[in-house]
C-alpha cells in the first residue's frame, strides 16, 4: 500500500512542477516580478535558494549593500526601559533592626522613556567588526523606592518614596558586530554612560524626602540585531546598565539616615533606526 502522501495526494509529481525550461523561466520571471519594486530602485546583489533539483525557492534581495562602506552613519533611536535602585542599608538599621524597629528599603520597578540621536564611526577599513556609537538622548525616568516603618508591637507602616528625573545620558560604546548573513546580523555593545539629571521632580517635598546626586555613571553593555531594508537599517537592541558610584545625597530625615548607598539599575530596550 502506498504511503498517502500530501504530494502524491495533490498529483503534484516531478514532471509536472519545474519539468520543462519554459516553467524554469516562468518561476523565475515570477519570482523577478515580486522582487521588482525593490530592484527597481537601485542596482543590488541577490541571493537565490535552489532545491537539490536546482528549482528557484525564493531571491532574497540584499538592501543597502554598500552600507558597509559608509565611514559615519547617523540615526535615532527611542528606547522603554525599567529601572531600579539596588539599595544598601546603614548600620544604623541595622542596629534599630535588632530591637523590632527601623525603616526597610524595598526598591520598586518602575518604567521609563528615552529618546536620542546616535552617531556610529567605523573603525577601520569597510570590513572591520569595530565600531565606535555614540548615542546621547533624554531619559525620563521615576524610581521608587519602598520603606516599611517597623514599630514593636504596632503596625508596619509602608510609605513610598519617588525620586522623578530627566537625564542628559552620553553613552560611549564599542560595537562589535558579526558576518552580514544576506538582511541580518548580530552585535555586542560595551562601555560607559555618564548622566546629568536635567531635572529633577519633587511634587511634595512633605512626602518625598529622598534625593539623589544630579551626576551617575553606569557601566552599560547589550547585544541586538541589524535588519537591512531598502531605506534604513532598524536595530532591536537590548541593553543593561549598572550604576558605578553611589547617588544618595544624605539628608537628616528618618528616610536618608536608614540608608547607606543607592545604585542605578536599568534594562532598556533600544528601538534603533540608521
Amino acid at each position: 500500500m502506498a504511503t498517502p502522501h500530501v504530494r502524491y495526494q495533490l498529483h503534484l509529481h516531478g514532471p509536472q512542477i519545474g519539468g520543462s525550461n519554459w516553467q524554469r523561466g516562468f518561476l523565475l520571471l515570477l519570482a523577478l516580478l515580486l522582487a521588482g519594486p525593490a530592484l527597481a530602485q537601485r542596482k543590488r546583489s541577490d541571493a537565490i535558494d535552489r532545491t537539490r533539483k536546482g528549482h528557484i525557492k525564493g531571491i532574497t534581495v540584499e538592501n543597502l549593500s554598500n552600507y558597509n562602506q559608509k565611514f559615519f552613519r547617523p540615526g535615532i533611536y527611542v528606547a522603554p526601559n525599567f529601572s531600579r535602585f539596588f539599595i544598601e542599608q546603614s548600620a544604623a538599621y541595622i542596629q534599630a533592626a535588632r530591637y523590632g524597629q527601623g525603616i526597610a528599603a524595598n526598591a520598586i520597578i518602575s518604567p521609563g522613556f528615552a529618546v536620542g540621536f546616535i552617531g556610529d564611526i567605523r573603525l577601520g577599513n569597510p570590513s572591520t567588526p569595530f565600531h565606535l556609537r555614540f548615542a546621547p538622548g533624554l531619559n525620563f525616568l521615576t524610581r521608587r523606592v519602598e520603606f516599611t516603618a517597623q514599630g514593636a508591637g504596632g503596625a508596619d507602616t509602608i510609605r513610598t518614596q519617588e525620586v522623578g528625573t530627566t537625564q542628559l545620558e552620553l553613552p560611549l560604546l564599542l560595537k562589535y558586530q558579526s558576518n552580514r548573513r544576506r538582511n541580518t546580523r548580530f552585535y555586542m555593545v560595551g562601555g560607559i554612560k555618564p548622566s546629568i539629571a536635567v531635572t529633577q521632580r519633587q511634587n511634595t517635598p512633605a512626602i518625598n524626602q529622598l534625593t539623589v546626586a544630579r551626576n551617575d555613571l553606569m557601566l552599560e553593555y547589550g547585544v541586538g540585531l541589524d535588519l537591512f531594508y531598502p531605506y534604513f537599517k532598524f536595530g532591536p537592541e537590548v541593553r543593561f546598565s549598572h550604576g558605578l558610584t553611589n547617588i544618595l545625597q544624605p539628608r537628616d530625615n528618618r528616610y536618608s539616615n536608614s540608608l547607606q548607598s543607592l545604585r542605578t539599575n536599568t534594562v532598556t530596550l533600544y528601538l534603533n533606526i540608521e
